[in-house]
């Protein structure tokens, strides 16, 4: 069978990217993600599992979710929704969102993922930015909404019962380089930045599914990561879904205890998240309390440190699989959980992706060699796509991460760019200037803090006043938890601000060694 391969030199020698082709029913002039997802498994068989963070628990079997993405489409249509129109989805995990977004591609039109938590600021640059025509929300965030700002715009309350009425079967009408999803980056050096996805890209996901998930025909899979960024879309959502599999998944506000509960109650095999998810459950203590039965176990979004990677591999009895990528980019070095003869390197990145070339570079993109740090790049097109990381390779092929190269924070497995909340803080009546950077965190590796340069006394209620605006018109992951008022801020001679300087001092100050002659250039109060 194409992609089933036992060990790591056994596909090595025989894997070729053509091989992926060989599990869909479509070729490159008939594709469509959607009908490879989810129609082409119609029957019986369970296709979503939710757990809600109320406890509660959905069940949903293929032939439901392919019947009611044809009625979603068909209402699209009926709508005046034309092939490669945008649809905006700003839904947290639920039925309705996966009828949303499948129901859009099987339509032709274009899924654009909006994370549910943001504010009206985020949400409407991505609207904006994408020309969405249509928007599919949670209620208590329509108001949220410019009346004038997308033609349509349906609360998810309201969807099955819109749709209810609508044909059941639906004809797709797309090709594999038909545009598909819509997804953003996290815009280091600007605003957010569109990422575009054409239906053939679930190709790509196919053999990392089985050769970096190590996902098998019998597994109960779940990913918690949001369906809005790209760990939960292409592997929380369509990758298992193309082979058959069941996607599980978390609704809600996170709880450790609830998500256990989960894994026994789904007999949950295969899991897949981040390393904040593992840590979180860690902290609880609860873990004895479970039954579990994971015999494979991925991490991405950040580093796993030492002391989680032995407490999974003593309460699980297996070693956790990282693998590491981007929006851009895709998954690019991993771990093969799927191989019996891999062996896990605690704290490595793994190995290149079959038939993807990754490089440690210097200065002059010149490839270094091993254990030297560069800049981690991988090949496309003949031309090297810095990652944004810097790293090293070791004699033996594995890659190590060393940090970011660029302005990049990842708190909690989301990765945040600090231009968007730089240019709402300034919004802010009181403040002046602003910069913000990543700073240490114990459970989420990463949280965001804000240095702002004031026009009055700083105060606590200040600081409230700005993370709640931060908030409200932004997300609830991006808000400032830590906030320093200083009088100035480190700049370059043509104005930029230097956050390599506040990373810096930040440094220092967390270690003890910040003297207050050091802060002659600019002071915090």
């Amino acid at each position: 069978m194409p992609l089933d391969y036992d060990t790591y030199e056994e596909a090595k020698e025989g894997f070729r990217w053509s091989e992926a082709w060989e599990i869909f029913d479509g070729d490159r002039k008939d594709f469509n993600i959607a009908h490879e997802c989810v129609d082409r498994h119609f029957g019986d068989k369970i296709g979503i599992r939710i757990k809600f963070d109320n406890r509660r628990s959905e069940i949903y079997t293929f032939k439901e979710v392919s019947i009611l993405t044809s009625q979603f489409a068909n209402m699209l249509e009926r709508y005046g929704i034309k092939k490669g129109d945008r649809v905006a989805i700003s839904l947290f995990p639920s039925l309705e969102y996966y009828i949303s977004f499948l129901g859009t591609l099987k339509r032709g039109a274009i899924s654009v993922p909006c994370f549910p938590l943001f504010g009206p600021d985020a949400l409407a640059f991505r609207i904006k930015d994408s020309g969405a025509r249509f928007l599919i929300i949670e209620k208590e965030k329509k108001d949220l909404i410019e009346p004038d700002l997308v033609s349509n715009i349906i609360v998810r309350e309201d969807l099955i019962k819109m749709i209810q009425d609508e044909e059941k079967d639906y004809k797709t009408d797309t090709s594999a380089d038909d545009l598909a999803v819509i997804q953003y980056s996290s815009g280091t050096t600007g605003l957010p930045k569109q990422v575009r996805y054409p239906h053939k890209a679930i190709t790509v996901s196919a053999p990392f599914v089985k050769f970096g998930l190590g996902l098998r025909r019998d597994d109960n899979y779940f990913c918690p990561s949001s369906p809005a960024w790209g760990h939960g879309i292409w592997y929380g959502m369509m990758g298992p879904l193309i082979f058959g599999n069941a996607i599980g998944t978390y609704s809600g506000k996170f709880d450790p205890e609830v998500l256990l509960e989960a894994l026994e109650e789904f007999e949950i095999t295969n899991i897949s998240a981040a390393p904040t998810v593992f840590r979180m459950i860690m902290n609880s203590g609860k873990i004895d309390n479970y039954r579990l039965k994971i015999e494979r176990l991925t991490y991405t979004g950040e580093a796993m440190e030492e002391e989680l990677f032995k407490f999974l591999q003593n309460k699980l009895g297996i070693d956790p699989h990282g693998f590491y990528g981007s929006t851009e980019a895709g998954v690019v070095l991993l771990n093969y959980a799927g191989f019996s003869d891999w062996r896990v390197k605690p704290g490595s990145l793994g190995k290149p992706m079959l038939g993807v070339k990754v490089a440690v570079l210097d200065r002059n993109e010149d490839e270094l060699p091993p254990n030297e740090v560069g800049t981690l790049a991988v090949k496309r097109n003949d031309k090297w796509i810095k990652l944004g990381d810097s790293g090293y390779v070791d004699r033996d092929g594995y890659y190590w991460y060393k940090g970011r190269t660029d302005d990049i924070i990842i708190s909690a497995g989301y990765t945040i760019g600090p231009n968007e909340i730089e240019n709402l803080l300034l919004k802010h009546p009181k403040v002046l200037e602003a910069a913000v950077i990543g700073v240490p965190d114990k459970d989420r590796g990463e949280i965001v803090k804000a240095f702002i340069k004031i026009e009055c006394e700083p105060a606590d209620d200040l600081k409230k006043d700005i993370q709640e605006f931060v908030k409200k018109r932004l997300s609830r992951h991006e808000y400032p938890r830590e906030i320093a008022f200083v009088e100035d801020l480190p700049k370059t001679m043509d104005g930029k601000i230097r956050r390599k300087e506040l990373r810096e001092w930040e440094r220092k100050k967390r270690k003890g060694l910040k003297e207050k002659k050091e802060v002659s250039m600019w002071r915090t109060y």
